[in-house]
């Protein structure tokens, strides 16, 4: 008797333990709306992967998740999971677990419980047009290294938004 209480108790803890963890997680829809083949980038989750003209990929960012960051990397060629990148390559992975090599357009984000933050840096240079936005935040663009919607130096303070709320979802869009 105690036994199936005790996996009663179990089951509840890991439906429970599931559960938070939802609700406070975001989902991020990358996009190529490029003419080229893209190959995004995503830490400290995701890894990357290629995204022809058209095609999305989806990620799901798990809460308390700081200084995550998504990017585009071009002229990429990999045999398996290494390989090089012509702007952005992460040390040669397909799948990055270290931030890419300037120039680079960054999309930066930290999931918060209850509230998120996020914003688009050139302050390593810019590589690929790329447009950002929480289900309940500004769009932020940029299509050129000196657009307005991004950090350009360390000392921009304004250009970071929140996106208030759990179960976020972003959009990063390649070529908006």
């Amino acid at each position: 008797m105690a036994s199936s209480h005790l996996a009663a108790a179990a089951s509840m803890v890991l439906f429970l333990a599931v559960f938070a963890a939802s609700t406070n997680a975001a989902t991020f829809n990358i996009k190529n709306n490029c003419p080229y083949t893209v190959w995004p980038a995503a830490t400290p989750i995701g890894g990357g992967r290629q995204l022809n003209t058209g095609e999305t990929w989806t990620l799901d960012v798990p809460a308390d998740t700081p200084s995550g960051r998504v990017w585009g990397r071009t002229g990429c060629n990999f045999n398996g999971n290494s390989g090089s990148c012509q702007t952005a390559d992460c040390g040669g992975a397909l799948s990055c677990t270290l931030s890419g090599q300037p120039p680079l357009t960054l999309a930066e984000f930290t999931i918060g419980n209850g509230q998120d933050f996020y914003d688009i840096s050139v302050i390593d240079g810019f590589n690929v047009p790329l447009s950002f936005s929480c289900s309940n935040g500004p769009n932020l663009v940029c299509q050129a290294d000196k657009c307005p919607d991004a950090y350009l130096f360390p000392t921009d303070d304004t250009k970071n938004h929140a996106c208030n709320g759990n179960n976020n979802s972003y959009q990063v869009t390649f070529c908006p």
